[in-house]
């Protein structure tokens, strides 16, 4: 494989084609089903899918396939299928829905507003991951554009990935004699520790969410009048919330949502954190003053990949500030996120984190914990050593310096899945996520030339699969 034509095409499809189709696809709102009930009857997933389908259409060989495949009442999945010059097979995976839009955008950003400046595309879903099918489209053509040798290979797109991937085991049963056994699957839908090297991520953590409910009255009553007799909503929840999280320090105190962690992961977290120094916290957007939850740069990583963390991430029954009257309050709801280890099942902590916060109420208060999500985290195989070479000689030739691994500490689902469904086969997790893109929240960005970057490597990873 001459490397030097791979990024001579690879530039060529991000500049004349890619770029331009990323940007039609940030306008779209086709936000997760979690987050918009009525998304078949908005139509934006299937906009946001056939954008994808019709680039494809116009680029890939004509000896493929391409298929938008339907279940009832389900998200749709873009499904391709790229003859190789090897009969081995590998899975390239990615996903097109978004997270909703969040607050705190600036001037002249907004979620479906996309903006290039410099090397960063603004907007909504295009680093998380909208990319992720032309990349892996653009990395098998940049193999073919030389006729270079490169495995048989099925490219899978879901739209159910930012909701816990609910609708994917059904496609996957649906299609698994097509998918077939894999002997290596590429997603491309996880981070990076910095935008100067190869990324590849070893671990990810599990999620389980739902509604904590508490219920004190009917109706509102006057503060004064009933402030010191009736309990505060408010209180009791935070009451609740002290049975799983240290208020002081963050730590979840419950042994039934951690788990042990592997020496190597935490060889990696030394490794990774004598590369990133401060940059490990810096890239996120501390207001003035505030600290990190640690001064250790490994046991910061380690929090962040292999510890369970709660965090509010909404609230219901508060009203806007304008309009908060001295009342109080019949119900205080809040939306809850519990990251887990990698190892620990989600379902079983779902289980658990619903039993500590319903028991014994205080004061006889109606609680209730609404599970809505339970995803299981994954922990990556060991590299075989071609396949540990072949992703270091990528980084090398594409970024001028050594591949690096690190857990991440959101969830992709489909790999804790993959993992059981297909335990032979080896995984390569790697995105384009670095330092302040921001992926869920605010000035969300895709940095274009790491996006080319992880394309070469993926056609070079795919081409050493099969090259003898």
């Amino acid at each position: 494989m001459d490397a030097a034509r791979v990024t001579r095409f690879v530039d060529g499809i991000w500049r004349d084609s890619i770029v331009d189709r990323l940007i039609e696809y940030i306008r779209i709102p086709n936000k997760s089903p979690l987050f918009d009930r009525d998304w078949e009857a908005h139509g934006y997933m299937d906009e946001a899918v056939n954008l994808a389908a019709s680039w494809c259409r116009e680029h890939l060989p004509s000896d493929a396939t391409l298929e938008i495949v339907r279940l009832p009442g389900r998200t749709p999945v873009l499904f391709l299928d790229i003859p190789g010059t090897a009969p081995d097979s590998v899975l390239l995976y990615g996903h097109l829905d978004k997270q909703p839009e969040m607050t705190g955008w600036r001037d002249g950003l907004g979620p479906w507003l996309p903006v290039i400046e410099g090397d960063r595309l603004y907007g909504r879903g295009g680093a998380d991951d909208g990319y992720a099918v032309f990349a892996s489209v653009a990395a098998i053509l940049a193999l073919r554009e030389q006729s270079a040798a490169y495995p048989h290979c099925v490219v899978l797109i879901e739209c159910c990935e930012e909701s816990g991937s609910f609708d994917l085991p059904d496609y996957v049963e649906h299609l698994c004699d097509r998918i077939g056994r894999p002997s290596l699957v590429i997603c491309l839908d996880s981070g990076c520790g910095n935008y100067e090297q190869l990324w590849l991520t070893t671990s990810l953590r599990g999620l389980i969410g739902g509604e904590l409910s508490v219920q004190i009255l009917t109706e509102g009553v006057h503060s004064g009048d009933a402030g010191g007799i009736v309990p505060s909503s408010f209180r009791i929840a935070r009451q609740l919330l002290s049975r799983l999280e240290d208020e002081t320090t963050g730590t979840v105190a419950r042994s039934e949502f951690h788990a042990d962690i592997p020496v190597q992961r935490v060889t990696q977290a030394q490794q990774a954190a004598e590369v990133l120094g401060e940059q490990v916290y810096a890239k996120f957007p501390f207001a003035s003053g505030v600290r990190p939850a640690g001064t250790s740069l490994v046991e910061l990583i380690l929090n962040r990949t292999w510890r369970p963390a709660l965090e509010v991430t909404g609230a219901d029954g508060l009203p806007p500030l304008e309009q908060a009257g001295n009342v109080l309050r019949p119900r205080t709801a809040l939306k809850l996120a519990l990251r887990l280890p990698p190892i620990v099942r989600a379902a079983a902590a779902s289980e658990a984190l619903k039993e500590l916060l319903e028991c014994d109420p205080p004061a006889g208060a109606a609680v209730r914990f609404s599970p809505e999500q339970a995803a299981d985290g994954w922990n990556a195989p060991a590299l075989t050593e071609r396949l540990a070479r072949s992703v270091d000689a990528a980084s090398q030739q594409f970024f001028g310096k050594p591949a690096l691994y690190m857990g991440e500490g959101g969830t992709i689902p489909f790999m804790g899945m993959l993992g059981t469904r297909f335990p032979d086969a080896q995984f390569l997790i790697t995105g384009v996520l670095g330092p302040q893109s921001n992926a869920h929240g605010p000035n969300e960005f895709l940095h274009l030339p790491t996006a080319r970057r992880v394309t070469a490597c993926v056609a070079q990873v795919l081409h050493d699969h099969v090259a003898a």
